[in-house]
């Protein structure tokens, strides 16, 4: 049996096991004050989000789940319960109307992007002039987002009105719940053309020769309403510090910078 002075000797801790102490020390405290956070997240955000999370999870220790939909599902979901910490909305209407009803944070909603609306298809010189392409139905199958429950499926009724174009071209327009959806349709080629985000065609482009990119009309603003997209922090989340967080990111510049280059425009624009 060893004596108590060899019984110190062998278990007093060396420069290793200090380090190793003081790392396992730190994990633990870290794992302490990092949080989880829930999105909802309007669909024509969904690659932007996918990078902000990225980096928002990796400056912060925080971790973040989302679920993308268009906007008027996901409202509907959120007043029906649905335990979503933040909602990022593609437009200002709903996230209104949730403060208005109480199942938000009063004064945290905010604009964190204003959308832009394109007319794409992923064939080369489709079209050189969108407008006459547009007038000439020189398609079997044109895709556009509904526009009762998305509002880039607003913005585009609101083009094709402003071009004499809604009702002539009914029976040619494909309608998705969402504009994800409506973007798959052109991907997929069962529309030949049709009205997505630019922020889509950035993300799908990235990667592509100039030679297999396809042909894109950067609609003019006068011809629909502004898409002001705005996010609020909901009652559910209203005591997550990683909600918080996560709400104090997007308004960062670090975090505007990576929604610039997805093509939407930003501005610390605060609601009243």
């Amino acid at each position: 049996m060893p004596e108590p002075r060899d019984a110190q000797r062998l278990f007093r801790p060396g420069p290793w096991t200090t380090f190793t102490m003081t790392v396992l020390l730190w994990a633990a405290g870290t794992l302490a004050i990092a949080g989880e956070v829930s999105l909802g997240v309007a669909a024509n955000f969904t690659d932007t989000t996918r990078d902000l999370i990225k980096r928002f999870e990796a400056d912060t220790g925080h971790r973040v789940s989302a679920s993308f939909g268009s906007t008027g599902k996901l409202y509907a979901q959120i007043r029906n319960g649905a335990p979503f910490d933040v909602f990022m909305a593609a437009d200002a209407r709903r996230p209104e109307l949730i403060e208005q009803a109480g199942a938000g944070v009063p004064g945290s909603r905010f604009t964190y992007a204003r959308g832009r609306l394109a007319l794409w298809s992923p064939t080369a010189d489709a079209f050189s002039r969108g407008e006459a392409y547009l007038e000439e139905q020189s398609f079997a199958r044109l895709a556009m987002a509904n526009p009762k429950t998305a509002p880039y499926g607003l913005a585009a009724r609101q083009v094709l009105e402003h071009l004499g174009l809604w009702q002539p071209l009914q029976t040619r327009l494909v309608r998705g719940d969402s504009i994800a959806q409506a973007f798959q349709f052109v991907v997929s080629r069962n529309a030949q053309a049709g009205f997505v985000a630019m922020s889509q065609v950035i993300a799908w482009e990235a990667a592509l020769a100039p030679s297999e990119r396809g042909t894109l009309w950067q609609i003019p603003q006068r011809l629909y309403q502004p898409i002001d997209q705005q996010a609020i922090l909901l009652a559910h989340g209203a005591d997550n510090d990683a909600a918080r967080s996560w709400m104090a990111f997007l308004q960062s510049e670090t975090a505007m910078a990576i929604i610039r280059d997805y093509g939407y425009d930003t501005g610390q624009t605060t609601a009243e």
